[in-house]
């Protein structure tokens, strides 16, 4: 199709703070494809995940990141965002003062060209309709963009914007931890509502549970910042029965990590709330 995008990383490598954790990464993800990334704590997931957006803290040293053959490492943050790229964060910030509804308005308006604004009557049925599927209190639309939110609420709130901003790749930074079996259910559901071949999504995960509901075609397993093994949804449920050691074992790895990148990441790519005007 001609929609259907192709994102390809192409021996990425990224350090922090000098230390690298990602050791020569390669994917290709294509329209339609839903691609999951698993591996122990400290293995470079979400080190990958900050690498692509841009995430100040993290150098990448080697290697390309490519929508439709477009080098995204050469643009700043908010142009990889317009360009069709979204993260859904695994610490999603709270941003006082600035509203859900006033956020991702104009967050729209954004990757439109000016004079195509969408009116203020149209974002809030589009809005209001997202809300509904994913079950959240209307009144979430006036609330600060995650103050005072719950954990299950952040990760919510990530899909609302997911759905709402269309995006043609999806990158899901452990959407599902800290979620119970309800709200993981509805997350999953606003997933796979968006799946299509103009869309496809690179997921990063510890466990098969949320496989379970977002059924992958590819999965993939990370250690020692590098993808060691790949496979199809069968890679995952071994992985629950029977962990990592068996990888460790076949490929002669003794420590799997490269560093706590997880913890790094805790960091916020942007402290400061920008200013709606």
């Amino acid at each position: 199709m001609s929609n259907s995008p192709k994102f390809v990383i192409d021996g990425l490598k990224a350090t922090i703070e000098n230390k690298e954790i990602l050791k020569g990464i390669n994917l290709e993800i294509k329209g339609g494809e839903v691609h999951a990334i698993m591996g122990p704590n400290g293995t470079g997931k979400s080190t990958l995940a900050s690498a692509i957006m841009g995430h100040p803290k993290y150098e990448v040293t080697e290697g390309t990141a490519t929508l439709n053959g477009v080098d995204l490492l050469e643009m700043e943050v908010d142009e990889r965002a317009r360009a069709g790229v979204f993260l859904a964060m695994q610490y999603p910030s709270e941003i006082t003062g600035v509203t859900n509804a006033d956020f991702l308005r104009s967050a729209i308006n954004a990757k439109r060209e000016e004079g195509d604004e969408i009116s203020l009557i149209k974002f809030i049925r589009k809005m209001e309709g997202k809300m509904g599927e994913l079950e959240m209190n209307p009144e979430f639309m006036h609330r600060y963009l995650n103050e005072g939110f719950s954990g299950g609420e952040k990760k919510r709130n990530e899909i609302l914007q997911m759905a709402m901003l269309d995006p043609s790749v999806v990158i899901l930074d452990e959407v599902d931890s800290g979620l119970d079996i309800d709200a993981l259910k509805i997350v999953a559901d606003g997933v796979n509502n968006m799946r299509s071949e103009e869309r496809g999504f690179l997921i990063i995960t510890h466990y098969q549970r949320l496989l379970d509901y977002i059924t992958p075609d590819f999965v993939h397993v990370m250690m020692q910042g590098r993808i060691v093994k790949s496979g199809g949804p069968e890679l995952a449920e071994r992985l629950e029965s029977e962990g990592y050691d068996w990888i460790k074992e076949e490929l002669g790895i003794e420590d799997e990590t490269v560093g706590q990148e997880e913890e790094e990441f805790k960091m916020p790519m942007n402290t400061v709330a920008p200013e709606f005007k």
